[in-house]
């Protein structure tokens, strides 16, 4: 052969190839990489790697010998692949898949499947086989049905299928009785079939974004339902038996078209109802009178002309939103309701109170409702001083603008409260000693200290106001108050807290808001019995995830106007929140949009912003 044809048309031959290692794909090195470690721990992560369609490499992982196993080497102590594990948990979200495998049957140890956000239409026969799975999420798919045979999954513990196509459930999914969280929120369903009425281990239960009329009466034998949420329906009516749903928490009816609602008479631990934007034209007496551990209601945009007196028996009430709806006043005693901090009154035809009260927000709105109430004479003459008896148990005591100890000793409550006093009486003190006070109001003073002899109180006092003082620092002796249940700082300038209160294991309400706090003092995370902690209107820049998990019984977290530029994702971890409000700060995510959906929705979309 010539040298000329050898240019023209053969490839020269490389005789060192045999002597060079084998070039590798970087995405397959990768791969086995990944493989190995998923040997080793139970887990394998391939979320986002572009994948159509799942390498056989995967389902065959526990099957065969890995490459590092075909070269035997009794020195390689370390690399002991046939000691690996079973694979248990599988994450394929944010990938191209268009269908599973049915060679899925041989991960039979898997307890978690994701595959969320894909392009799957369906599902494989084989998926039945996967006995122990515990944790199945198929969001934003484009799934069209569930697999009748998906009851053979009965350890299945949550279940999310929503942002699919579904049309319909099967009615063999009440056959999941081990299921807790069940979402198929942001299909097509236009009903639920009555058997979800078998799962009664369910505790949150999302059908929001869907296309229902009608709600089956078997909901109500969904006896752990913890958190309910129907938002975004065609609901008209809702089944009387929903209201005997006596552990549901959270109940969100938001963007339906009720006209009214089903007396919540065994709902005793309900502490969120939103039942916005739809048609409701009024409340009842009995409706409140069985609301009454609510915490947040909403009524925006309805059609509601009256608000009963017995709104007043809310006494746990919080949050009141009655944007939109055709009141032209409020009870005047709403102004005596202590609890609530934030009502909403905005786009109502209000004739009972001025627009300019409206604006100046809640405390001028329940301040102006408070002195309108028709209250009765005291049973003193003019400029009248001291005791008007020499029992004690009656009359004026601590000067003109004294105290009636007939109302102390009765209900073993002292307010000393909007007085300008920077001091209390002596008598003052020894009524509340020999009273065994419970509760103790001393805001709108100008105390730049703990009161003097406060410690008196000591052995009884469950619950303390200091709001709209003048303090700078909180004495340690705070931290003797074994007994308190609530503490209200609100509104002076503070900055820390001492830390002697981690003594006050029975605290539960703390209130924080309008001081200078740059981060929650660290001795509330040691508080076990905290449920509310609101610190709006501070400096906060940071929120410490970590100490707020440590606090079990956190349910109410109110972080409202303050300096925060980042919200961890690792906060959704704090699924105990009923109550999240962050608002107001300078954060860009969460979007305002997220935050409008409520606090499930909030802690949700943070929890799926969590790197694993």
């Amino acid at each position: 052969m010539s040298q000329a044809s050898s240019k023209r048309g053969r490839v020269p031959i490389d005789r060192k190839a045999g002597f060079r290692p084998p070039t590798k794909d970087p995405g397959v090195a990768v791969l086995q990489t990944l493989l190995k470690q998923g040997r080793k721990s139970g887990q394998l992560n391939l979320s986002n790697r572009g994948f159509s369609t799942v390498p056989e490499a995967v389902w065959r992982i526990n099957i065969d010998v890995p490459e590092e196993g075909q070269t035997v080497s009794l020195d390689n102590t370390e690399d002991r692949w046939w000691e690996q594990n079973d694979l248990t948990k599988l994450i394929l979200a944010s990938n191209a898949l268009t269908e599973l495998a049915e060679d899925i049957k041989l991960l039979p140890a898997l307890t978690v499947l994701d595959v969320h956000d894909n392009q799957l239409k369906s599902l494989p026969n084989a998926i039945v086989e996967l006995t122990n799975l515990q944790r199945l999420n198929l969001s934003h798919n484009c799934l069209s049905a569930l697999p009748s045979t998906i009851s053979a999954l009965k350890n299945l513990q949550l279940l999310h299928v929503s942002n699919n196509k579904l049309t319909e459930l099967t009615e063999e999914i009440g056959g999941l009785f081990h299921l807790e969280d069940l979402d198929v929120s942001h299909n097509q369903l236009t009903e639920v079939p009555r058997t979800v009425g078998f799962m009664t281990r369910v505790m949150k239960f999302n059908i929001a974004n869907n296309q229902l009329a009608h709600l089956p009466m078997e909901l109500a034998a969904m006896t752990g339902l913890r958190s309910f949420d129907a938002t975004h329906n065609a609901l008209h009516s809702l089944p009387e038996e929903l209201g005997s749903l006596n552990h549901l928490e959270q109940l969100h009816l938001r963007h339906n078209h009720l006209t009214h609602l089903p007396v919540l008479n065994k709902c005793a631990a309900l502490k969120e109802l939103h039942v916005g934007n739809n048609s409701i034209k009024g409340l009842t007496p009995e409706h409140l009178e069985n609301l009454t551990s609510v915490a947040v209601l909403d009524l925006r945009d309805n059609r509601l002309s009256v608000l009963p007196l017995e709104i007043t028996l809310l006494e746990n009430l919080e949050r009141l939103d009655l944007t939109n709806n055709d009141l032209s006043g409020l009870p005047y005693e709403m102004g005596n309701m202590q609890k609530l901090k934030f009502i909403v009154l905005d786009g109502n035809p209000m004739k009972g109170i001025r627009r300019d009260i409206i604006m100046r927000g809640t405390n001028e709105i329940k301040k102006y409702l408070s002195s309108r109430i028709e209250e009765p004479a005291q049973p003193t003459r003019n400029g009248e001083k001291g005791l008007k008896n020499q029992e004690g148990t009656s009359g004026i005591i601590g000067g003109g603008g004294g105290v009636d100890a007939h109302t102390v000793n009765a209900f073993k409550n002292l307010d000393y409260s909007n007085k300008k006093a920077t001091s209390i009486p002596p008598d003052v003190w020894e009524l509340a000693r020999s009273s065994g006070i419970t509760s103790a109001n001393f805001s709108k003073n100008q105390f730049s200290e703990l009161p003097e002899n406060l410690v008196l109180t000591v052995d009884t006092l469950e619950d303390l106001n200091l709001g709209l003082n003048r303090l700078t620092v909180l004495h340690p002796d705070i931290g003797l108050f074994l007994k308190l249940v609530s503490l209200d700082l609100r509104n002076n300038q503070l900055s820390d807290l001492p830390k002697e209160m981690s003594s006050l294991q029975n605290l539960r309400y703390v209130t924080l808001s309008n001081n200078r706090f740059k981060q929650l003092p660290p001795v509330l995370y040691e508080l076990q019995s905290l449920e509310n902690i609101l610190a709006s209107d501070n400096q906060i820049n940071v929120i410490d995830t970590q100490g707020l998990m440590r606090i079990s019984a956190l349910a109410c977290l109110d972080l409202m106007n303050n300096d925060i530029t980042q919200v961890p994702p690792e906060l959704g971890k704090c699924s105990g929140l009923r109550s999240l409000q962050l608002s107001g700060n300078p954060f860009r995510n969460p979007r305002p949009a997220i935050l409008a959906k409520g606090t499930l929705a909030l802690l949700e979309y943070l929890r799926d912003r969590i790197t694993t």
